[in-house]
């Protein structure tokens, strides 16, 4: 007989590259506006100023290569992004020892649902019905850092449709991942299973039902997401 009253939850699990074990996922934490040309694009000073996060559920990150497009929207937009998968945590983490923490890297998306981000905005409510609806994470395949060390610079691009719409370089990240750790861990006590999203270079823009969203990252392969 289960100790709970209702059928429990099931573990989100992600893949890893060159391994049949899978990465079991916590939290999703995600930096804004974290490269200069995104924050001018976005009409925000690129100075840096301190790093602002927000989540989304374990649940949207999603392997599957298809992202279906949502309801209640018209404008749904892509981010290009590094994912950091996390294999230990802890509090006040001091930004030399931060890599330690780290299992791997993925690509991955931060779609957005930019018309109802805007609405929320303009209200100064919270961002979640813009960012953290279903399925709204595509990743890809986790390589481990015993495979790939720590990318730290190197083009990130994305294309739709054959086109190159993002194109950036991971040493134009404002906030570095150590320190991206080293800054959470003030705030929230991280742990194994957590996951950061890095932020995205500029060139964000629409997808529309049918497209073919490819990410790729030095390093890190590509990624193929079809809008469904």
């Amino acid at each position: 007989m289960s100790d709970y009253v209702i059928d429990a939850p099931a573990v989100v699990a992600l893949p890893v590259a060159g391994s049949d074990r899978r990465f079991p996922v916590r939290r999703v934490y995600c930096i804004g506006r974290n490269y200069a040309a995104h924050a001018i694009e976005m009409g925000h000073d690129p100075d840096r100023e301190p790093p602002f996060f927000f989540q989304k559920n374990a649940d949207n990150l999603d392997p599957s290569g298809t992202f279906p497009y949502p309801p209640n929207t018209s404008d749904v937009h892509h981010e290009a992004e590094i994912a950091v998968m996390l294999k230990t945590g802890g509090t006040n983490i001091a930004v030399d020892d931060a890599l330690e923490h780290v299992f791997g890297y993925a690509l991955a998306l931060d779609m957005t649902r930019r018309d109802l981000q805007g609405e929320q905005k303009k209200l100064g409510r919270p961002w979640e019905i813009g960012k953290a609806f279903e399925r709204s994470a595509p990743v890809g395949p986790i390589h481990p850092v015993a495979a790939v060390g720590h990318p730290s610079a190197g083009r990130i691009a994305l294309s739709v449709n054959g086109e190159v719409r993002q194109e950036g370089d991971l040493n134009q990240m404002i906030w570095k991942v150590p320190e991206m750790i080293a800054y959470l861990s003030e705030y929230f006590e991280l742990a194994a299973g957590d996951v950061i999203l890095s932020g995205t270079p500029s060139g964000v823009g629409p997808v529309r039902k049918g497209d073919e969203m490819v990410i790729e990252a030095d390093g890190l392969g590509s990624m193929t997401v079809s809008v469904a």
